[in-house]
């Protein structure tokens, strides 16, 4: 195996990402088409239907849209035929995991640039049919065919964790009330409108502990971002953002089978991986993005990622420190929480939101002087688990 460890291995020269939201008369081709435009408008230098030699598309469910073979199809319509397109499904970590073949595949040198993202549209669909089609990556026999869904997955893990580290509905209430905040800084988020800790404790329940506020939402999206070899990125543009560090793990697609549901192993192997290539630790980052589909979600995030020890995730959000002016700012985009999470669009759409933080581009939410972040980014209870460390370059 080669060593990189602490060298670049992808560079992003630029990114792109469509409004989180009700996307209404929108295709996922077409919304893809819209982050897509966005990232090429960032680089003038390349010319896409030059530069570009593969696409990687990350993308959750066919049952969306009645629509499979999702690689040429929105190879098409961003007009990049006929490089080879690639579909990754990984649930919620679908371009998470797309990212990281994006990766793998400039640091083989078969090519030097690639376009990467994801797309999901699902608010045409109602709830019950978004909740089914949802729960598909979760276990079938055991967990779907017995009425299972991942509000309730996530509120069993929210339980055991309360029960053995203390953790308190108010703790995860904080984790809301931080991301809606952030939420109205972001132009693109889906929600832009603060709420208070007696909104969400009030709101209705959905599975004990979590509430509707506890909850993310139904979204349409796409997210893309534009690799380089390293040693190219200089060619288009003044300040590319090196990927330095990638991780990605499995775990048990039921959570019944886990000896510990207050944690994700797949996610704590994803980052050690991760850390161990960038040659960092939790204490070296600057800025996170990370996947609080639900609020409970944060916080177990916080200790698989080692930002605190294990059970510490409530104090750490009660103290403000992932709050902009904390020791580490999450979720500054407003997190799955507010931006929204069009599932297959959410891992590169928090690389996008660090890519910014890096780039000094984030406006009223930019973390300052920031020069390392992280992505954490995972699929169904934390089946699979994607982990990406990114570095400024100087």
């Amino acid at each position: 195996m080669v060593d990189v460890s602490g060298k670049p291995l992808a560079s992003i020269v630029s990114a792109g990402l469509s409004k989180f939201g009700k996307l209404e008369g929108k295709y996922s081709r077409e919304i893809f088409l819209e982050a897509t435009r966005e990232a090429f408008a960032g680089c003038p230098s390349l010319d896409p239907r030059r530069d570009i030699k593969a696409l990687f598309i990350g993308q959750m469910s066919e049952s969306f849209e009645h629509q499979g073979h999702a690689g040429p199809s929105i190879c098409d319509w961003v007009g990049l035929l006929p490089v080879p397109a690639t579909h990754i499904e990984a649930a919620c970590a679908s371009s998470g995991v797309a990212l990281r073949c994006a990766v793998v595949s400039i640091m083989s040198g078969m090519y030097d640039i690639v376009l990467v993202g994801g797309v999901e549209k699902m608010t045409h669909r109602s709830t019950s049919d978004a909740t089914e089609y949802l729960a598909m990556a979760s276990d079938f026999p055991l967990e779907q065919w017995n009425g299972v869904t991942f509000p309730s997955l996530f509120g069993l893990m929210a339980t055991a964790h309360m029960d053995r580290y203390g953790t308190t509905e108010e703790q995860l209430a904080m984790v809301a009330v931080k991301n809606h905040r952030y939420g109205c800084l972001n132009p693109k988020a889906q929600l832009q409108r603060e709420i208070t800790m007696k909104q969400v404790l009030e709101s209705r329940p959905v599975a004990w502990p979590l509430k509707l506020f506890d909850c993310s939402l139904i979204s349409d999206g796409a997210s893309c971002l534009i690799l380089t070899n390293p040693e190219l990125a200089n060619r288009y543009t003044d300040s590319p953002v090196d990927i330095i560090g990638t991780g990605q793990g499995s775990g048990t697609i039921g959570l019944y089978e886990r000896d510990d549901i207050t944690c994700m192993e797949s996610a704590r192997s994803a980052a050690r991986q991760a850390y161990g290539m960038a040659e960092k630790t939790p204490r070296d980052i600057e800025v996170a993005e990370v996947h609080d589909c639900f609020t409970i979600a944060e916080l177990i995030a916080y200790e698989d990622l080692g930002i605190c020890k294990p059970g510490g995730g409530g104090k750490l959000v009660e103290q403000g420190e992932t709050q902009l002016g904390g020791s580490l700012p999450v979720n500054t985009s407003g997190g799955l929480k507010a931006k929204g999470h069009p599932v297959g669009a959410t891992g590169t759409a928090q690389a996008c939101e660090i890519y910014l933080q890096l780039t000094g581009q984030a406006g009223q939410r930019q973390v300052k002087d920031a020069s390392l972040g992280l992505t954490h980014n995972i699929g169904g209870s934390g089946s699979t688990a994607a982990v990406h460390i990114y570095k400024r370059r100087e």
